[in-house]
């Protein structure tokens, strides 16, 4: 998955899990970006009574880089709090929610936000005491939920707007071919244990996910205040990771019941490029990767040139990728769209560079408006608002990255090389030929053309993930 439990030490701490992570110049209102950092992840949506929060005891940061330099210029950073109505119950809620603010709603969440500025040396706490929507339980308990969550969307007196709670899972990915010794279902025949071929199958279908969604003015995210001039404006491309942190000693107060957490707060968990620590690095430095900025990626150069998939794909599929086992020297062409972002030349009226030194950023240039047809391949489907300009909720990143892998973006630092044709056939879930947006009802995901864009989250009683029982007496 896009980073949904891929260290073996985070995978245990599902509150400060970074799941996904998206930017991208906000189709309503393109004169701000939208950054959307997700936490939390494969929640069941009828996962009660104690149903999915953020962590209180967790710093959740969106970190921007906009000095051409992997440091962290702008942070906007969350706090949460929960707040119990009546501690004497078991229930969730105990009536219906038809408020954000209803007394029925047994265990709320609250939050502040606030954003350090490098340039200005400072911290501004932002707004306190924000609130967050409850879990989508179902419509006896919540009958309107959408308009309910809408509540929750809030602008901030500095010209930001923020959203914090659930949403429905954005992210789609056939897990169990790609797990399954990289049986890509549409070679499934061809691979070196072959079977039949079979339709992909998205694993995280009717799952839920925590967002933390922020829409800020993109002359509040460059770094002299003003609107880039045009794509090639230095100013016009910023770098973005989220990051979780927790304080470094926490004691578990037996009589009290709950963590005592003290000391400096140190970093458990980050993202930035979609599928980076789950797919390139090597499973003994994930946790290692997990707590270091991206200033320190320069150790990770090559598993980027050299990625172990590049490898096993002619292995796994004989005769297949011919081409890709040519491949000898360093693969320039992924050092550039995972850990420098692409300088002017490579691509016509495209950059995203954001400076020489190797760091994992998520890149966008600022200048690109967003597309009136967008392609959820991206840049590979001739849409340079997509990704890695950036992520888009709806952007098929594993298909990208699969293809990129496989020798797809080669040609780009050798005209010389020619793809395997397979290379340009690999798909995750959608169709190849179902490239535009409007089709991605094929796969039973939900967006929002709108902030925070991600759907209303699936609901405990009709989610489309459990199987229907037979009603007492009718086999």
């Amino acid at each position: 998955m896009s980073s949904h439990r891929e260290a073996p030490e985070i995978s245990k701490d599902a509150v400060a899990d970074s799941t996904d992570l998206y930017a991208f110049v906000s189709p309503d209102s393109p004169d701000t970006v939208t950054i959307i950092a997700n936490y939390v992840p494969l929640q069941l949506p009828s996962g009660g009574p104690n149903f999915y929060e953020f962590g209180d005891d967790v710093l959740y940061s969106i970190n921007i880089s906009n000095s051409n330099s992997p440091e962290t210029d702008i942070s906007y950073r969350f706090r949460f709090k929960t707040v119990y109505e009546n501690p004497n119950t078991f229930l969730y809620n105990t009536g219906q929610i038809t408020s954000i603010d209803s007394p029925n709603w047994n265990r709320k969440q609250f939050y502040s936000v606030g954003r350090y500025d490098r340039q200005s040396g400072g911290y501004t706490m932002l707004a306190e005491n924000l609130p967050c929507p409850p879990c989508n339980v179902g419509p006896r308990s919540i009958p309107s939920y959408a308009p309910l969550a809408q509540q929750a969307v809030q602008s901030l007196p500095t010209g930001e707007k923020v959203f914090a709670g659930q949403r429905a899972e954005g992210f789609y990915v056939d897990l169990g071919s790609i797990f399954d010794l990289g049986d890509l279902r549409p070679f499934q025949e061809l691979q070196l244990i072959p079977s039949a071929a079979a339709a992909g199958v998205n694993a995280t279908a009717g799952l839920n996910v925590h967002t933390i969604a922020i829409q800020v003015p993109i002359s509040m995210l460059t770094a002299n205040g003003s609107m880039p001039t045009g794509v090639d404006d230095p100013n016009a491309t910023i770098g973005i990771w989220t990051s979780a942190s927790r304080q470094k000693v926490r004691m578990w107060n037996a009589q009290g019941g709950q963590d005592v957490n003290v000391g400096p707060e140190v970093q458990v968990s980050r993202l930035g490029n979609p599928l980076f620590n789950e797919v390139i690095v090597p499973v003994g430095m994930k946790d290692e990767w997990n707590s270091l900025p991206p200033s320190s990626d320069s150790q990770f150069l090559s598993y980027v040139q050299t990625p172990e998939l590049q490898g096993l794909l002619p292995v796994l599929y004989p005769g297949v990728f011919p081409n890709l086992a040519s491949i000898k020297g360093p693969r320039a062409d992924l050092v550039a769209i995972l850990l420098t972002g692409l300088p002017q030349g490579v691509i016509p009226n495209f950059q995203n560079y954001t400076g020489p030194k190797y760091a994992d950023m998520l890149r966008l240039n600022m200048a690109i408006p967003p597309a009136s047809n967008p392609s959820i391949y991206g840049i590979l489907g001739g849409d340079l608002a997509g990704f890695p300009n950036g992520r888009r909720v709806f952007d098929d990143v594993t298909t990208i990255e699969l293809r990129a892998i496989a020798g797809v973006t080669y040609p780009l630092v050798n005209p010389s090389y020619t793809p395997d044709a397979a290379a340009g056939e690999i798909y995750d879930i959608v169709n190849p030929s179902s490239t535009s947006v409007s089709q991605l009802g094929t796969i039973g995901e939900t967006y929002m053309s709108n902030f925070p864009y991600l759907g209303t989250p699936w609901d405990g009683f009709d989610n489309p993930g459990s199987t229907p029982q037979p009603v007492l007496g009718n086999p």
